[in-house]
């Protein structure tokens, strides 16, 4: 081909060329928007609370932020934080702790379009079933380093532990083994990974050792039941209240 051929094919080739950049920034926003989809919102907040979004940047958050689908929840030392979701579950977070949003999705009309996943990173926290949960609740997942969590129409309560839960009260007063452990205040939970499954009712702990130990229950006289201050887990505050080390009790969310 010669140049002037070349520069005269230039102005047929300029529009496809177009409408393919044109394509290419619409799957871009469209894959953004994705990410950016608001799933839930902060509505109770004591410490610092980070959220790192999926494109690698960071806020901080206070009371009323959103929750983004593919965030993930950092809480800083003495900082809890309760979170509601678009279909109205709720979880409740501890100090140190870290949780992904990975996936949620609702679909208020299609219901076999639900799909949650929520990744338990490090620390601990206390989760109430929303719509999603109720009505499909194989749609529901917890991730954690030893274990998925599925849900039955539940709350419970998860904490994983690796040399880091120093001072979380227990019955026996020592601090917990490291691993996960898990207690259910209402439905069930199934805890399974490549060791077996376990079935937790409500009343019942539990603990996982590593992924490749199999879920046990546990008695009542040595589970670690995960505690939130009632600042936090109660309906009748604004939701602000400052907390420190000593400031409130810790109690079991039922």
């Amino acid at each position: 081909m010669t140049m002037t051929s070349h520069l005269q094919s230039l102005p047929a080739l300029l529009p496809r060329r177009l409408a393919w950049l044109g394509l290419l920034l619409l799957l871009l926003t469209a894959s953004a928007l994705v990410q950016a989809q608001v799933v839930g919102q902060v509505t109770h907040l004591s410490g610092v609370l980070t959220a790192r979004h999926a494109d690698g940047t960071r806020a901080v958050l206070s009371v009323k932020s959103a929750i983004l689908q593919g965030d993930t929840l950092i809480t800083e030392r003495e900082t809890y934080t309760r979170v509601k979701f678009v279909d109205n579950a709720e979880i409740v977070l501890r100090p140190g702790t870290e949780v992904a949003v990975n996936k949620y999705i609702y679909d208020e009309k299609k219901p076999e379009n639900d799909s949650v996943a929520i990744g338990l990173v490090k620390g601990g926290l206390r989760a109430v079933t929303g719509l999603v949960g109720k009505r499909n609740h194989e749609a529901v997942n917890f991730d954690t380093p030893t274990a998925t969590i599925g849900i039955r129409g539940t709350h419970f309560g998860a904490l994983f532990c690796q040399a880091d839960c120093g001072g979380i009260p227990t019955p026996s007063g020592q601090a917990p083994a490291d691993g996960l452990h898990v207690d259910v205040a209402s439905g069930a939970i199934l805890v399974s990974n490549a060791g077996g499954a376990q079935l937790f009712n409500a009343g019942q702990f539990g603990y996982v050792s590593g992924p490749l130990q199999p879920p046990v229950v546990v008695p009542a006289n040595i589970g670690v039941p995960v505690t939130m201050p009632p600042a936090i887990s109660s309906n009748t505050n604004n939701g602000m209240q400052k907390l420190g080390a000593a400031s409130a009790p810790d109690c079991v969310v039922h």
